[in-house]
């Protein structure tokens, strides 16, 4: 029996450069016989997409539509059809992870003669890891003796708060003893102490109605709690973010553009989300800046750019020591999200879950003693 594996071949070579920036160029080849193949498909795209009088869309014969679009117009179809399956088989046979959309040039076009054409494209990344564990065991030791008490004050503090927000979310208990004089447009300061002046007696009845509390002393005992559980999660997050940087600032890869600018879509759409809950259009705001979207979009990629290398680093780490977080715990955040989130895409929020549960499990080997 014959092998036809070489005869199916979707392209004949193809030579695979390094640029900058985590970008490669793919030069390849397809013989005539292969690309010319598509000529039936190609003839079918550029018939759907045209439209003459006296012909139905997608019936033109093929002598008059050759004669009304050009030959050039069908090769650069049969062309694009070609390419677009080679390419796929060549990331596939030179075991490349691409990001993007490829941008193609066509180098050489002409019946009976090779397909010649350059594609450039960015991949993934490689990245060269120091010893990300002893440099998170450095900051980790940095931060051991750090103590976590709670005063008085700090409780006292919790708890005028907690007065605050309840009164601004229930403003029909105010009790207010100066009457604010109509038309008038109070201070940061006046609405403050008018605030204090205003607030619930903090006693048993109040506690008592913010939850399951016997008395005041039962309820400070709780805010206790809760605050020192603040403060541990908060030098949490400190120790992380030394942590990161440490390991940012010795890790060596080439960030392409595309994976930038990615980030910096999604800080713009966080922004003017941001800006929108506060009833401020982006147009309104770069005006008041006095400053363009391109002058503000400069000022993220800094932050934009570290934040696109430690990901390439965590997801580096969790290869490098086959740290994943079990499916079932993927599958309860997804739900999770969707739950809250009505109009997610499953597949996204999976893809979300996934990497999120990822680097928590990253960063709890980074502080272990393993």
């Amino acid at each position: 029996m014959t092998n036809n594996t070489e005869s199916a071949k979707s392209y004949d070579t193809a030579a695979i450069n390094k640029l900058a920036k985590s970008q490669i160029e793919i030069v390849g080849s397809i013989p005539s016989i292969v690309w010319e193949k598509f000529r039936s498909q190609a003839l079918k795209n550029v018939n759907e997409s045209v439209t003459f009088d006296g012909f139905r869309k997608g019936q033109i014969p093929e002598n008059v539509l050759i004669a009304k679009v050009g030959e050039s117009i069908l090769l650069e179809e049969m062309a694009e059809l070609a390419i677009s399956k080679s390419y796929v088989d060549i990331i596939i046979d030179n075991k490349l992870d691409p990001i993007g959309k490829p941008s193609v040039t066509i180098t050489k076009l002409a019946k009976g003669n090779p397909l010649e054409f350059k594609a450039i494209t960015a991949v993934v990344p490689e990245v060269k890891l120091p010893d990300c564990k002893a440099l998170a065991d450095k900051e980790v030791k940095k931060s051991s003796g750090e103590k976590f008490d709670v005063s008085d004050k700090d409780v006292d503090e919790a708890i005028l708060k907690i007065r605050k927000s309840h009164a601004m979310q229930n403003p029909a208990t105010l009790k207010v003893n100066s009457p604010v004089p109509k038309d008038k447009e109070l201070s940061p300061e006046e609405k403050e102490k008018l605030l204090l002046e205003s607030l619930p007696e903090f006693n048993d009845e109040f506690v008592r109605g913010l939850g399951d509390f016997k008395d005041v002393e039962t309820f400070k005992i709780k805010v206790r709690e809760i605050v020192g559980q603040d403060k541990k999660d908060q030098a949490r997050e400190k120790l992380r973010i030394k942590i990161a940087d440490s390991i940012v600032e010795a890790t060596k890869v080439e960030l392409p553009d595309v994976m930038v600018e990615s980030e910096l879509k999604r800080t713009q759409a966080q922004f003017e989300d941001d800006l929108e809950k506060m009833g401020v259009k982006m147009d309104d705001y770069l005006k008041h800046a006095k400053k363009s979207l391109d002058e503000i979009k400069k000022e993220w990629t800094p932050h934009a750019e570290k934040k696109v290398k430690l990901q390439l680093i965590l997801n580096a780490i969790a290869t490098a020591n086959n740290i994943k977080p079990d499916q079932k715990e993927v599958e309860a955040e997804v739900e999770h999200i969707l739950e809250h989130y009505k109009d997610a895409d499953r597949e996204r929020a999976a893809v979300y879950a996934e990497t999120v549960l990822t680097n928590e499990k990253v960063f709890q080997w980074l502080e272990s003693n393993k």
